[in-house]
């Protein structure tokens, strides 16, 4: 077999696998939109199926062979090729690590217990979800435990998300951030004329219109996308078909519609990129970061900016009437009201890293043995009053919030505030290269932010490593500075401070 022959028949292996993680995706988003809610445990039957296969897959030992003859002296490659190879065989090397019938059983546990967290969280009873978390904490442990083999097991399991984080270099990256985000609050909350929260009543099928009209005004792709409701917004898919959800409060409507922005923003990185790359390795965003960077840019610099939101303003008062808001410098205001608030998704842009470094903390003890399942509540409750100033007043406000530990995706959090870090970085590099962006946002026009997005990162996919991304698209290294540099500006402004 030549090297070139190898390399074929390895990526003909991988489209089959990439083509079955789409489906196994697909049922994962059926599951959160559409599913009988009765039909749990049959869906954990079936993802713990289809995962026996992707393991068996995944971990096929022809993989090895073909890797080694492959990577070969003599290969005709490129950059694509290299970056291919080096996805499989990092995924090779993890997926052998990890036994089939723990990868089989985290499938399912996590599978089901989506639909146990979702029931306790509108029952408010944390009782009833602990000995799902218990079990679903264990098996992750146990997999962490496997692909460490001997190293920090916080660490493995960051590293499914964002590939060379690790726990350490996060941790500093936060104790630099902490405290200007902290000293920032202190000085916006003590200033006058706090501004108020919009109040009202906002109907339900007018917020989806709009909803789906800024999803276009953002460029999202309905030939290749969909919008529907789940009870945790999300993205789901790539290539030909990227769908994302949003959720409705009519009394918030900016619940909805940033909602709808963050995911286009994830979406739109999945439709742009190079479609030479579907159904492989590189057909992805690079990692949860990167990714976590374009649905911030895409919500907060573009979408939470004075510019737009003037804009915003005034479809706002064409399709609800006078909502209590006279002026478009109000109306910004009131969008990047700064308050301390119990949920992580609701957050203004100070507070919410400030619930990221909460979660990070709890999980790394958590993994690292340090916290049981059963104090999770009391250390969440103790470390959020710590934080923030307000005691948790029910689970759904703690630590039921969120959907991620019952989906096992312990690690994942800390993505949101590299993905914060990473538009921090982008966005300075993007008002330096297109100076009428405001020009541009004020009559809601996107085109060129987008467009820049998606020429410098976004169809790219998988290619480069995370940083390599984020540093080739703007011409210099990624770091927190650019981020808080934005923040103090901005709010500064809004505040007068």
């Amino acid at each position: 077999m030549s090297n070139t022959q190898a390399y074929a028949e390895l990526m003909a292996h991988q489209r089959q696998t990439e083509a079955l993680g789409l489906v196994m995706e697909r049922l994962g988003w059926d599951q959160e939109t559409m599913m009988p809610r009765a039909a749990s445990e049959q869906r954990g039957e079936e993802m713990a199926a289809l995962e026996s296969v992707l393991h068996a897959r995944k971990t096929d030992p022809r993989i090895g062979d073909w890797l080694d003859r492959a990577q070969a002296q003599g290969l005709v490659a490129g950059p694509a090729a290299e970056a291919q190879l080096r996805h499989i065989a990092r995924s090779y090397a993890r997926h052998t690590k990890v036994p089939a019938d723990l990868a089989e059983a985290l499938a399912r546990i996590t599978s089901t217990a989506q639909g146990i967290w979702a029931q306790a969280r509108a029952d408010e009873d944390i009782p009833a979800f602990l000995p799902t978390l218990k079990e679903v904490a264990h098996l992750r442990l146990l997999e962490a435990d496997c692909l460490a083999q001997g190293g920090d097991p916080y660490d493995a399991l960051i590293d499914d998300y964002e590939p060379g984080a690790t726990g350490k270099s996060l941790q500093a990256m936060f104790g630099t951030m902490r405290p200007r985000l902290v000293a920032l609050r202190e000085r916006v909350l003590a200033a006058p004329n706090q501004p108020k929260p919009i109040t009202g009543h906002f109907p339900q099928a007018a917020q989806l219109g709009f909803s789906r009209d800024m999803a276009g005004t953002f460029g999202y792709d309905f030939t290749r996308g969909r919008i529907d409701l789940a009870v945790h917004p999300f993205s789901s898919g790539t290539w030909q078909d990227s769908r994302i959800t949003t959720r409705v409060v009519e009394s918030d409507p900016f619940n909805c519609f940033y909602s709808t922005i963050h995911e286009v923003g994830h979406s739109a990185y999945e439709l742009a990129i190079d479609p030479a790359y579907a159904l492989t390795p590189i057909g992805h965003g690079c990692s949860m970061g990167v990714h976590e960077s374009q649905s911030r840019i895409y919500e907060n610099q573009m979408g939470r900016s004075a510019a737009f939101t003037a804009w915003m303003f005034g479809q706002m008062r064409q399709r609800f009437g006078d909502f209590g808001v006279g002026t478009a410098e109000d109306f910004a205001r009131r969008v990047n009201r700064v308050q301390p608030g119990f949920i992580r998704t609701e957050a203004d842009e100070i507070h919410y890293n400030l619930h990221i470094m909460m979660r990070f903390d709890l999980e790394r003890a958590l993994i690292r043995g340090d916290l049981g399942v059963d104090d999770l509540e009391s250390a969440w409750n103790d470390r959020f009053l710590a934080d923030f100033g307000t005691a948790v007043d029910r689970p759904s406000h703690g630590m039921l919030q969120d959907v991620h530990w019952s989906c096992g995706l312990f690690g994942y959090f800390p993505t949101y505030t590299l993905g914060n870090v990473y538009a921090g970085c982008l966005w300075k590099a993007l008002r330096r290269d297109l100076p009428a962006i405001d020009a541009d946002l004020a009559v809601g026009d996107t085109s060129a932010a987008t467009g820049w997005l998606r020429s410098n990162l976004q169809q790219h996919g998988g290619l480069h490593s995370p940083r390599e991304t984020i540093a080739r698209a703007c011409g210099f290294e990624p770091s927190e500075a650019p981020l808080l540099d934005y923040l103090e500006a901005k709010f500064e402004g809004l505040y007068a401070l």
